[in-house]
């Protein structure tokens, strides 16, 4: 079992109970296991009364940077229901994909794009607050949006970005 057991550290996606993504992170916290809950503050608003809500932006999921053991410890708490698996093994999720999400989630600041990149071209941002962070072009008009994607668990963090930002393709 222990040649199974590595020091290296990858990032994985466990899915979680309904509604438990808050627990997960509380739980992972306590058992000492590096983990990211992307989250978002959206206005809600009642019939009497307007509050901010933070919520998880990928319901169900929570990120883990982890080796194995304790991969296995994060799939043993109550609000984790398992890994993402492809092909019965655990799926690795780049660090880049992680690395440009925390990114775009820290900044608020607008980021804009050169004229002559096509829609779906994998670009890297090289100048302004969202400089290094990669993403696809998923539009191109009057204002352009920078998706990064998180392709294991099929979600995308949309950016809109005006024309005048200074963009790197990445080959």
């Amino acid at each position: 079992m222990d040649s199974i057991i590595t020091s290296d550290k990858k990032w994985y996606a466990l899915y979680t109970k309904p509604r438990n993504e808050f627990k997960a992170e509380e739980q992972l916290n306590s058992v000492s296991v590096e983990n990211y809950l992307p989250t978002f503050t959206a206005i809600k608003k009642w019939s009497d009364r307007k509050k901010k809500v933070t919520s998880p932006l990928f319901r169900g999921y929570i990120f883990i940077h982890s080796n194995e053991k304790e991969r296995f410890l994060a799939v043993e708490q109550k609000a984790i229901v398992r890994t993402i698996c492809f092909n019965g093994k655990p799926s690795a999720i780049p660090d880049w994909q992680i690395e440009s999400l925390r990114k775009m989630l820290t900044e608020t600041f607008d980021v804009v794009i050169s004229d002559k990149i096509e829609t779906g071209a994998k670009v890297k941002i090289i100048d302004g607050p969202f400089m290094d962070v990669i993403g696809v072009v998923t539009a191109q008009q009057e204002e352009s949006w920078l998706a990064v994607s998180i392709e294991l668990v099929h979600r995308s963090v949309m950016v809109r970005l005006p024309k005048e930002s200074i963009i790197k393709y990445i080959e």
